[in-house]
């Protein structure tokens, strides 16, 4: 009998944690659907050159081959 009452329990616990887990998540989805992403900080996602280059001549011709 102690056993069943152990395993009832132990099944209760991971039940209420998965719904736990689930509420935390469910809150966290709506916090990142409510943010806009569109409005890019400045700076943010440019990359820099590792080399730079000299701006290029538009009177010599571009060999492209």
């Amino acid at each position: 009998m102690e056993a069943i009452i152990l395993i009832g329990a132990i099944v209760l616990v991971t039940l209420m944690g998965m719904r736990l887990i689930h509420r935390i998540n469910a809150r966290h989805d709506a916090r990142i659907a409510s943010h806009t992403f569109s409005d890019p900080m400045p700076g943010v996602g440019r990359r820099s050159r590792k080399r730079h280059r000299p701006p290029e001549d538009p009177s010599r011709p571009v060999d492209r081959g």
